[in-house]
């Protein structure tokens, strides 16, 4: 895992009138502060990525649709320089993943259906000022295919 990383299981609660889900709480142990939330939408077989932030650190949940949600470590001083790692989450793995500054991070939904994000970043969006850093999806910078792997 990669250094700072955390991620949190979360759990629906069905009953006759549908489901409840709670994603992220003031008194979670991820918890840092608040900057905004906001929902992001992905096409299928769509790569939204790479970018990364210095000042914000990102809560991602994924709550309609599936992703692959690929994290790269470029940091210089982390334990973890040079690792990637994927998480599959959504619909079918309710997850929420914490993204630390300084970490790339892209996703690409790999469901059949639109993919439905929500971030919580501990910083509010700057629009004279954003604090995103970008490289194309396919930059060979970063030892990562999107491709599906079969087999």
């Amino acid at each position: 895992m990669i250094e700072g990383v955390k991620v949190k299981k979360l759990k629906v609660i069905p009953d006759e009138r549908g489901r409840l889900m709670e994603m992220f709480r003031c008194d979670d142990e991820l918890f840092i502060k608040f900057g905004q939330v906001y929902l992001s939408t992905t096409y299928p077989g769509v790569v939204k990525g790479w970018h990364y932030h210095k000042l914000q650190a990102d809560n991602i949940v994924c709550v309609k649709g599936m992703l692959k949600l690929v994290l790269y470590d470029g940091r210089d001083g982390s334990a973890t320089k040079g690792e990637v790692s994927e998480f599959f989450l959504g619909e079918h793995n309710p997850l929420l993943v914490q993204v630390p500054k300084g970490v790339y991070h892209g996703w690409k939904c790999i469901s059949e259906s639109e993919a439905f994000v929500i971030n919580c970043p501990t910083e509010p969006y700057n629009y004279k000022q954003p604090d995103e850093y970008r490289l194309d999806p396919h930059s060979s910078e970063i030892p990562y295919q999107w491709g599906r792997k079969d087999g």
